[in-house]
């Protein structure tokens, strides 16, 4: 089954293998500090899903060095993406995010930047932001929409309709900056229709996709119902059938930039399956070819 992959369309972009580095801005969240809620979403973790992040307590080109540190065994003559990962990386005064996105790409190896944040975080000042580093070196945002449909989005606390969506990635592609859109297959209640109509509508306006498996993590409230009784989760063989069919939905000129995903084994509840990466891959590839 033919798709798009991160790693050919980067390849094809900039010309040489292309690394995101995940790094930690150290902002938080308008679903954390009180502006929406204090609990954050109901599968978000302390760590802000960014758990696989630099230290925030470095700065941004120490994390940086660090994280080149950690990848430079497997690179020789390629590239890097700066990517800011945990938590809403919009949400803090623009003269903040100005300093350390440029602190981020200054150095030459640094090709692009990559920004995950909330759509409803996308202020007119921080468009103009967007806009002037979009001039100097290509930005990605990365939107975390997780699901389209609005029973479910208020059971995970997302905290904001889907039209602030559709209005966000309409504002980023007026300054021309890429869209990456997050859904995550298999929230509570969700049938599989209701996933392929998500990864179908956001396909319709999104750069790119990436598809995550729901995975419950200790402390987050997610793990508090599962541990109920009241969430079940994806089988290896529900998830790869459902991916199969979401990539079937996928036009050739979306990037797809993730298939599946892991979180910290540390704190992993379910699905354990999910801990063993290799093989996870190893079996969608085999479903998709």
């Amino acid at each position: 089954m033919k798709y798009l992959t991160l790693n050919t369309y980067l390849k094809n972009r900039f010309g040489c293998k292309v690394y995101k580095l995940s790094l930690d801005g150290g902002f938080t969240c308008p679903n954390r500090d009180g502006t929406l809620d204090t609990r954050g979403c109901i599968f978000c973790s302390e760590g802000g899903s960014g758990e696989f992040a630099g230290n925030r307590n470095k700065s941004i080109t120490e994390q940086l060095r660090d994280a080149e540190a950690l990848v430079s065994k497997k690179i020789k003559d390629g590239k890097y993406i700066a990517y800011f990962q945990p938590f809403t990386n919009t949400y803090a005064p623009v003269s903040e995010l100005r300093e350390k996105y440029l602190e981020a790409i200054k150095d030459d190896d640094i090709v692009a930047l990559s920004v995950a944040t909330r759509p409803d975080c996308l202020g007119n000042d921080v468009l103009d932001l967007l806009s002037e580093i979009n001039r100097i070196k290509p930005v990605f945002v990365e939107l975390g929409l997780q699901t389209i449909h609005e029973k479910t989005a208020e059971y995970i606390r997302r905290g904001y309709p889907l039209e602030v969506y559709d209005k966000a990635v309409e504002n980023l592609h007026k300054i021309g900056i890429n869209v990456v859109t997050h859904l995550i297959i298999g929230l509570p209640g969700e049938s599989e229709k209701d996933m392929l109509e998500s990864v179908e509508y956001v396909c319709k306006v999104t750069d790119g996709i990436k598809l995550q498996l729901l995975h419950i993590i200790d402390g987050t409230d997610l793990a508090a119902e599962y541990k109920k009784g009241r969430v079940k989760t994806l089988t290896l063989d529900e998830y790869v059938g459902i991916i199969k069919n979401c990539v079937g939905l996928i036009p050739e000129n979306v990037v797809v930039h993730r298939l599946t995903g892991d979180g910290a084994k540390r704190d992993l509840l379910a699905p354990l399956w999910s801990a063993d990466k290799k093989t996870v891959l190893n079996t969608i590839n085999k479903a998709l070819n």
